[in-house]
């Protein structure tokens, strides 16, 4: 396993893209769909529909741009592919807690 990495790190293209933004960008992007996947156990009155909605279309804008960037750049996109199903999970709890404060409240 170290030789492996060791060879990995010793092939000059594979230390470029470990150097580039390429690489580094999507990394810190991960810590979007790592909190909002964390927040699924939070109560659903702290969800900010407005942030739900900018956040997916958001990732939506992102997903298309990590395929069409040259060269693709998978990790981007299966960050947002996995922060937009978050959202849309977050977004349908929202939904559905302003619906059962709306009935509370008939």
């Amino acid at each position: 396993m170290a030789s492996k990495v060791r060879q990995l790190i010793a092939n000059k293209e594979m230390r470029d893209y470990l150097m580039s933004t390429h690489f580094w960008g999507p990394v810190f992007n991960w810590m979007i769909p790592i909190s909002t996947i964390s927040d699924i156990q939070r109560e659903p009155k702290y969800i900010s529909g407005n942030m739900t909605l900018a956040l997916s279309l958001y990732s939506l804008v992102f997903m298309r741009f990590a395929v069409k960037v040259n060269p693709r750049n998978l990790l981007l996109f299966s960050c947002h592919v996995v922060n937009f199903g978050a959202q849309l999970t977050q977004g349908y709890r929202f939904l559905q807690y302003q619906r059962t404060l709306k009935n509370k409240n008939i």
